[in-house]
């Protein structure tokens, strides 16, 4: 089967999957917990997008050239996945932080001005998930991890 020989569909996918998983000890370092929730989770250090896109480029440049079609779609995808890691994504987590606050406020005020009965629905809602973007600084780790870790992949391989 030649999706099993598409080297740049494996380096980005193994860059994503990298990616999600050294967050987990990058997050154990300052808060000493270990949070496997970040294995599935947008955000964080450092950018899976940005490791994939930029993964996914530096294979077709090794494989097509850079002056190949190819590699310049890859390179202006990622482009464009990286400012939008940095600035709609991360903006929109600003806005699920203070919307969320705000919630909580209205739902404690609720809840002081009028006891309800039970408190089961309250519980059952979810919060908008804040981690959605990246800053800048996961979004450089991000791509220069999917550079390296194509290299490395593309050394050991061929």
């Amino acid at each position: 089967m030649d999706i099993f020989q598409n080297f740049p569909l494996w380096a980005a996918l193994i860059a994503i999957g990298f990616a999600q998983f050294i967050k987990v000890p990058l997050a154990f370092i300052p808060t000493r917990k270990f949070d496997w929730r970040l294995l599935t989770s947008t955000g964080g250090m450092p950018s899976s997008h940005s490791a994939a896109v930029t993964a996914l480029s530096t294979a077709l440049a090794i494989e097509e050239g850079l002056n190949s079609p190819l590699f310049a779609i890859a390179a202006i995808f990622g482009i464009i996945v990286m400012f939008d890691a940095t600035g709609i994504r991360r903006h929109a987590g600003y806005h699920a932080t203070v919307l969320n606050q705000l919630v909580a406020d209205f739902n404690k005020l609720v809840h002081e001005v009028k006891s309800w009965p039970k408190m089961q629905e309250e519980e059952k809602r979810e919060e908008l998930k804040e981690l959605l973007g990246h800053q800048p600084i996961e979004v450089f780790f991000g791509g220069l991890l999917g550079i390296v870790l194509t290299l490395f992949l593309h050394t050991m391989l061929y």
